[in-house]
């Protein structure tokens, strides 16, 4: 349960793919471009099995880009296993109608640091893309680091080099290159921001390099895109106790979904593991818990007396559950 969006329709103008998993989509708003700034993201309404769920992607570029006047660009990358919203996405055709909420922020960008690092992992360049461009319009003291798993996963690097030249430096999994955040940090001005989106392992990494590193956590700036965790995802199961019913969460659904589907509402929010509206009680664990949020700290996962239920799973089995719910 949340607070409704407003929806506006919208035709898919054009597509392209980016790489082999990446595909970009320029997408006109009936009306026009509602304002919006870099960092932020557009909710998008697809149709998954029975019902319409909203996917957030970020926008790419800057506003005031030539190319950005008429439409929204996002790049939505093919996942495997899909819960349904990359399928969708890529099914659609130019000329294709859709709906989409208003861009919202919820990564801004500060300015006037007298240093920036920005850092991305695999489809979490999306919104990095606009902040490098701005940073280098604005004469900014800027680098960047870019990982991907392949060489040719490194969507928008033309674009990025193009801006930055030598102050990008990308590291492909698959060559065994390795960014070393400790040293990158280390070299840093004492308040300079970071500011990074990738998949959960990276994220990690780079927090606890800051954090071991003694600097203000002011200064780190994250987004995660929550679809992303330690290991694959994988069929488990869930018991209530107060509802005295057990559910099946299948690999390419959430638990979250899940709940609400069987009438067990569940407050949501950000669907991204990052705001704890979703978080639940557990009382057992059977198997492992793949903790993929970034709104429980390090000690609080390794209790594991809660979860995040729109990104969190099980491994190797399944868990009891304690709801909100009371009988009469």
């Amino acid at each position: 349960m949340r607070n409704p969006t407003q929806w506006h329709p919208a035709t898919v103008r054009a597509h392209r793919d980016l790489t082999p998993t990446v595909r970009e989509f320029e997408i006109r708003p009936e009306g026009r471009v509602r304002p919006w700034t870099v960092g932020s993201h557009l909710n998008v309404r697809v149709p998954i099995l029975d019902a319409d769920e909203t996917r957030s992607y970020s926008l790419v570029g800057v506003p005031a880009a030539a190319d950005n006047a008429e439409v929204y660009r996002i790049a939505v990358k093919r996942a495997e296993p899909s819960r349904g919203g990359s399928r969708h996405m890529w099914s659609l055709e130019t000329g294709a109608e859709l709906l989409v909420g208003e861009p919202n922020n919820h990564f801004e960008l500060p300015l006037g640091a007298p240093q920036y690092l920005l850092v991305a992992g695999g489809i979490g360049i999306t919104p990095i893309v606009g902040m490098a461009q701005l940073l280098h319009a604005r004469g900014a003291d800027v680098r960047m680091r870019y990982a991907a798993r392949n060489a040719g996963e490194l969507a928008f690097a033309a674009v990025l080099r193009a801006a930055l030249g030598e102050r990008l430096q990308t590291f492909i999994d698959e060559a065994g290159e390795r960014l070393d955040i400790g040293a990158e940090i280390a070299a840093l001005h004492p308040a300079a921001l970071l500011l990074m989106c990738g998949p959960l392992p990276l994220l990690d990494a780079v927090r606890a390099a800051w954090a071991a590193s003694g600097r203000p956590a002011a200064n780190l700036r994250f987004e995660t895109f929550g679809n992303s965790g330690a290991t694959p995802n994988e069929a488990f199961w869930v018991t209530l106790p107060r509802h005295g019913i057990t559910l099946q969460v299948p690999a390419d659904r959430t638990l979250l979904d899940v709940l609400n589907d069987a009438g067990i509402d569940t407050l949501f929010d950000c669907r991204r593991g990052e705001c704890g509206l979703c978080a639940v009680d557990v009382v057992e664990v059977q198997g492992r818990i793949d903790h993929r949020d970034v709104f429980f700290s390090a000690h609080e996962k390794a209790a594991n007396q809660r979860l995040c239920a729109c990104v969190s799973r099980a491994n190797g089995g399944g868990l009891v559950l304690d709801s909100a719910y009371r009988a009469d």
